[in-house]
């Protein structure tokens, strides 16, 4: 009796352990997976079989199985999703998240990124105007110690009106961020695996990916990669996209280099504002003094002491914001390379 129930004690103690080892084994320690394509789409259903068997013959080549590609359908109202069914059905490599309506690049690749189990995370449109026989050089470029590798589209097969304003937006980014790169927008990328998993990609940030990594201690180069015209369809993007590009610039600018220290942003702006007020009301001043001048006649007096109020106001802004960072900051988020403790 008393064996018997020893017996099953043990039995029972080696499933629970065995639940719980597999409860807290990670997904991609199991399944081994070498590289992860990301690929957002929107109603590309034409391109769709065609861009996965290029894929699976280049990642098969690369990754010998051990590879996956995730399409993240962000609202497709055509028959996309019911190909990817298919594609998934004769190789459940290719794999899908599918939203209920449109979000935007951003929220694909923030959620793609978060379901990538590989060592390797990549990135391209499903428009087939990148090439997967690309990834092969990403994937050695990386392996030479790089952290990301940016496609760069030095050959372009897109009309003026996105070539021009795209040439003006890149140029303007790398003067911005520090970071010499000639095609930020690039849709091509390959990630390490603990750069994608860190980056925060929402609202339009995904322009500027390459950027967040830079400044936040990656390495970050770019190779010059094929360009194909498009073949079916027509680009989802607008021209109103620059001008939300430059805004979200300003954006990545202040929550990155600014987010710990906004004293420096606002006040430098205040103090600027502060000399040109003070500059300006000085010389007022010693017209008046000299009774070259009359001040109520003096526009200007007014503008002068108006910079001043709104400098003061930047440098309290800066200060308040100096106080919230101390106060909420409990843990500071740094990006740790190694530890040796």
């Amino acid at each position: 009796m008393e064996q018997n129930r020893d017996n099953r004690n043990q039995h029972q103690y080696k499933n629970r352990q065995q639940r719980q080892d597999n409860r807290y084994v990670p997904r991609d320690n199991r399944k081994n997976i070498y590289i992860s394509m990301v690929i957002p789409l929107l109603n590309e259903e034409e391109s769709l079989q065609e861009l996965a068997l290029s894929l699976e013959g280049e990642l098969n080549d690369i990754a010998n199985e051990k590879w996956e590609v995730i399409f993240i359908d962000d609202g497709s109202t055509d028959n996309s999703y019911d190909i990817i069914r298919r594609i998934h059905s004769r190789n459940p490599n290719f794999k899908c998240i599918r939203f209920r309506r449109n979000y935007g690049k951003s929220a694909a690749l923030s959620v793609g990124f978060q379901a990538a189990q590989g060592k390797l995370i990549g990135t391209m449109d499903a428009d087939l105007q990148d090439d997967p026989k690309e990834l092969k050089r990403m994937v050695e470029t990386i392996n030479q110690g790089w952290d990301l590798v940016s496609g760069w589209k030095k050959v372009r097969h897109d009309p003026i009106t996105k070539t021009v304003p795209s040439k003006f937006f890149n140029y303007i980014t790398s003067k911005t961020s520090g970071i010499r790169l000639h095609d930020f927008n690039c849709g091509f990328k390959m990630y390490r695996r603990e750069v994608a998993k860190r980056l925060q990609v929402y609202g339009e940030m995904h322009r500027y990916l390459p950027a967040l990594a830079h400044w936040d201690g990656f390495k970050v180069t770019e190779i010059p990669v094929l360009h194909h015209a498009r073949p079916y369809g027509v680009s989802k993007f607008g021209l109103s996209r620059f001008l939300y590009g430059f805004l979200d610039l300003l954006t990545v600018m202040f929550t990155t280099r600014y987010m710990k220290r906004p004293l420096h942003f606002f006040g430098l702006l205040g103090t600027l504002f502060v000399l040109l007020g003070l500059t300006v009301d000085t010389y007022l001043a010693v017209e008046w003094a000299m009774g070259l001048t009359y001040l109520s006649e003096r526009p200007l007096f007014l503008m002068g002491i108006a910079f001043i109020i709104v400098g003061v106001q930047f440098i309290s802004m800066g200060l308040l914001g100096e106080l919230i960072i101390k106060n909420s900051f409990k843990q500071q988020n740094y990006n740790i390379k190694e530890r040796l403790l």
